[in-house]
């Protein structure tokens, strides 16, 4: 019966102790987001590596080549990753390739930049062997926008800034069209970015907020949930982009980050180009804008819709980790980088 009885508080203790763990574990408030470092700003002579991470690059040595010269032009040095154009079916080579080549420019010192060649798919396949010694002994920059949101974010978490800004297959695009998009990433890399004053789009949530730049594709920072690049929002703005999707796909991708109290400690959000939304054989019945306003009509946050950063031509240059103030009024909306 002694033993019996000992055995019976054992087991409760253990069940007690377990669930306890557990309910701390969701309760307990995220830590506030640590102030990040910012890579040095550009100078003439720096060198720019230029990687694949994701998709292949297929029929883009055009634009690969006007990607070198446009850093020419700025007195930068560009150095082509060594398995750039590698070709793995959908990959820019195998896993182990883009890995290496990723590695390979976190770990030198002298290269002060890291140009993503393009988005795709393929980022999140390798994050988890990537080595950050050698970056946060040399920090440099990392651009890219779209799949390279999973990089941002695990910089982010580190304590780094980087760029959201255009890649290097861009260059492909009508260099006029897209001048706004190139002369946003120079001011960035040189240290010359301060602030965007935009038109008020007539959706937004009036307000001022202060805090921490993060975010990315909308797509990759719910595929992010549950793992180490989850971001931690404590304390920031968020940034979110999106392209070819369905409208419930993308009010299931904020009802899970909800759900994952990802807006909970948020001063504020800042909603990027939503391109090429698809259309669904049954109505959604609103604009994508109007969904997301529902999605987070809980939250008293000043929201900004109409950002011209993302999947479009103007794909305006954003320093995530940097602290910004954001002053949405009836007229304008004004993000200020600190």
């Amino acid at each position: 019966m002694y033993i019996k009885t000992l055995i019976w508080l054992v087991l409760f203790a253990n069940c007690t102790h377990s669930k306890t763990s557990t309910m701390t574990a969701q309760t307990l408030p995220p830590s506030e987001h640590k102030k990040c470092i910012s890579p040095s700003p550009l100078k003439k002579g720096d060198s720019v590596a230029i990687v694949a991470p994701a998709g292949i690059l297929k029929g883009r040595h055009v634009a690969i080549e006007k990607a070198q010269a446009l850093l020419e032009s700025w007195g930068l040095v560009p150095v082509l990753g060594p398995h750039l154009f590698a070709q793995n079916h959908h990959f820019a080579g195998e896993d182990s390739e883009r890995l290496s080549d990723l590695q390979w420019a976190l770990d030198r010192s002298d290269i002060k930049a890291i140009w993503c060649a393009r988005g795709g798919y393929g980022s999140t396949r390798i994050i988890d062997d990537l080595n950050f010694d050698g970056f946060q002994k040399s920090p440099k920059w990392l651009i890219g926008y779209s799949d390279i949101t999973a990089l941002h974010n695990a910089l982010q978490n580190l304590g780094y800034q980087s760029i959201h800004g255009m890649m290097a297959v861009n260059m492909e695009d009508d260099l006029e069209h897209i001048s706004t998009s190139i002369e946003t990433l120079k001011a960035s890399l040189f240290g010359a970015l301060n602030s965007y004053t935009i038109a008020s789009h007539k959706l937004n949530r009036q307000g001022k907020a202060k805090g921490v730049l993060v975010g990315g594709n909308l797509t990759l920072l719910t595929a992010q949930l549950g793992s180490p690049t989850q971001l931690n929002t404590q304390g920031t703005i968020l940034f979110i982009e999106e392209i070819g999707e369905y409208k419930y796909h993308i009010d299931r991708m904020l009802q899970s980050l909800k759900r994952a109290g990802y807006f909970e400690h948020c001063t504020g959000v800042i909603i990027g180009n939503m391109s090429k939304i698809k259309t669904n054989t049954t109505a959604w019945g609103s604009s994508v804008e109007q969904l997301i306003t529902v999605a987070l009509k809980a939250y008293d946050f000043p929201i900004a819709f109409g950002i011209p950063a993302g999947h479009e031509l103007e794909n305006r240059a954003l320093i995530f980790g940097r602290n910004i103030n954001l002053n949405i009024s009836p007229t304008t909306t004004q993000i200020s980088f600190e």
